[in-house]
């Protein structure tokens, strides 16, 4: 996966976790009594550790494309923008490789992956059925909190394609699917299908011409669905979103090889 653009806002440890509250104000998160530098979000998310937070963090500039395809990841610089010492970045770049983000090396170090092309069709296919399993876990979970929560991240996306800024769009959409899964409390399945998103053209999908706002119908569909608690609804809602990103990708392919 691919993405990310520093969103701790502020935090508190709790029973050897951690609380995450994402606010629309940039300020400084901290935790385990450290400060983390910070940009933009808005969410509640519970850490285990700092370094499954730091593994989120990567995880989302990979996805949004602040960490390009290709690009070298040096723990001594994530380290000091978090404001951290080099251990928890070291193992949570060990967690990525191991998740297919990144690539690592003895003499070079860690770098994005690039896109697989001939993987993405299978992919699809593996994200469908997962992330059906997924909404199901999370409609059976969901509650008016969690729902608000996820409006308050919709209309964050919605705000952010509309003033040209794809980058924080697409970390915000992580954070829409990421936050959405967690109610599922289905950790394995949701482990299984990050691994699927490190090898998806998310970034390619969101550049597309249009997506943008037919992203934003999409997601309103998702939450009309939880919100009236309609399982079939909201996996086939679910559905249509992941499978219209798709289309519109192989479209614009197809359009450009055409016009070659």
């Amino acid at each position: 996966m691919h993405y990310l653009q520093v969103i701790i806002y502020s935090a508190r440890a709790f029973s050897g976790g951690l609380a995450i509250s994402w606010r629309k104000t940039p300020t400084v998160a901290r935790i385990g009594g450290l400060d983390l530098a910070v940009a933009h979000a808005s969410i509640f998310m519970d850490y285990r550790t700092k370094e499954e937070q730091v593994a989120d963090f990567l995880r989302e500039n990979i996805i949004s494309g602040v960490y390009p395809r290709g690009s070298r990841l040096k723990q001594a610089d994530i380290a000091g923008e978090l404001k951290l010492s080099i251990t928890p970045v070291r193992e949570a770049l060990k967690m990525l490789e191991a998740e297919g983000y990144i690539s690592r090396d003895s003499y070079k170090g860690a770098k994005v992956v690039p896109f697989d092309a001939d993987a993405s069709a299978e992919i699809l296919q593996l994200r469908l059925m997962l992330e059906a399993r997924l909404v199901q876990g999370a409609l059976d979970n969901v509650t008016a909190e969690d729902i608000q929560s996820l409006r308050a991240l919709a209309a964050e996306f919605e705000r952010a394609f509309e003033s040209g800024d794809r980058a924080t769009a697409r970390g915000v959409n992580y954070r829409f699917h990421r936050r959405l899964y967690d109610i599922a409390r289905m950790p394995h399945t949701l482990h299984f299908v990050q691994i699927l998103w490190a090898r998806y053209p998310f970034d390619l999908i969101n550049a597309a011409t249009g997506r943008g706002t037919k992203a934003v119908e999409e997601h309103e569909e998702i939450l009309a669905a939880f919100t009236a608690k309609d399982s079939a609804a909201a996996m086939l809602a679910m559905r249509k979103h992941i499978e219209s990103g798709w289309n519109v990708l192989k479209a614009e392919s197809e359009a450009t090889t055409a016009a070659q």
